[in-house]
């Protein structure tokens, strides 16, 4: 079971364009979608879809119909009660699959309702096999948070990721000597502002072995699994055992929101599966680009994935491999 939290769930709306964005026109828009989301809501929704149990904790009112919609999509979702109308995030999605996100702060929550999350959480991970804390925070919660949470459940039996940005990214790793993810799911420029990589973003998703190099710095520092999304250069996968690059197969990009969700979701069903870690990381990989080839936030059905198509490679981070 994939028990997830969702500190900041929102609800996602896309708007596809006919042709390019621009500033100050009059553009004309081809649909508009909304869906109930949040990074740990899309782990939780792939995990239905591929017939695993999961179960969504987040803070919202019962009877909010962001809580009424997934129910109604079959996500067994457990809302801690909180004040304050669930936040809205706009995607403006161009044809040659640019997009444009538009992410409001969220309403804002206090140690009360942080505290019955915990305690969710907590009364849960017991049953489950992975928690996965994903997400930004909400306005209110400390940038260090996260990385209590992992102190919390680092006694309980399943296993922790996390997949967050920005400021409650940098306090987790910061806190790593205090407990650390048993897996973490950056990105290109996540991972180079993370361990000072000289290299921008852009140039590190460029690079495969430097992103490893990279990401081997935070499994020194104890994370079991480093998981890093490279765009269109695919993913490394880093553990103590070894270190891997897999290349994803052709794909035309129809919208990038919510391909890094399904890649964490795709390491982990490949988890679940006993899978060897070159083969985790392909599933990832192929979950990530079949999200990409999707409108809006809409997660990959499994025969939607194909990791035969995906290229996986062994890369040698010795010095002068």
């Amino acid at each position: 079971m994939i028990l997830t939290l969702t500190p900041n769930p929102s609800h996602d709306r896309t708007v596809a364009l006919g042709g390019r964005l621009e500033r100050g026109a009059v553009i004309r828009v081809e649909s508009v979608t909304s869906q109930a989301g949040g990074k740990g809501v899309n782990i939780s929704r792939a995990s239905v879809s591929a017939g695993i149990p999961s179960i969504a904790v987040l803070p919202a009112d019962p009877d909010d119909p962001f809580v009424h919609e997934l129910l109604s999509a079959g996500i067994d979702c457990r809302p801690v009660p909180t004040s304050g109308t669930l936040r809205v995030n706009l995607t403006i999605s161009e044809p040659d699959g640019t997009t444009t996100k538009l992410n409001s702060p969220g309403p804002t929550v206090d140690r009360e309702v942080l505290t019955a999350l915990t305690d969710s959480l907590r009364r849960r991970a017991k049953d489950a096999d992975w928690v996965v804390l994903a997400g930004s925070l909400p306005p209110g919660a400390p940038v260090e948070w996260y990385a209590e949470l992992v102190a919390a459940l680092r006694g309980q039996t399943a296993r922790i990721a996390v997949d967050t940005s920005d400021a409650p990214l940098r306090a987790l790793v910061d806190g790593l000597d205090l407990g650390a993810p048993h897996l973490m799911k950056p990105n290109g420029a996540e991972l180079a502002s993370l361990t000072g990589t000289p290299a921008a973003g852009d140039a590190l998703e460029a690079d495969p072995p430097a992103a490893a190099r990279a990401a081997r710095t935070l499994v020194d520092r104890g994370v079991e699994a480093v998981l890093a999304t490279l765009g269109p250069h695919g993913a490394v996968l880093v553990t103590a055992d070894g270190a891997w690059h897999a290349t994803p197969p052709p794909v035309d990009v129809v919208s990038t929101v919510g391909a890094g969700d399904s890649s964490l979701f795709g390491y982990l069903l490949g988890d679940l599966r006993q899978q060897a870690p070159a083969d985790r990381l392909a599933l990832a990989v192929a979950y990530g680009s079949a999200a990409a080839g999707l409108p809006g936030t809409t997660i990959p059905h499994p025969r939607q994935v194909h990791p035969e198509q995906v290229s996986v490679r062994a890369l040698d981070l010795t010095p002068g491999g």
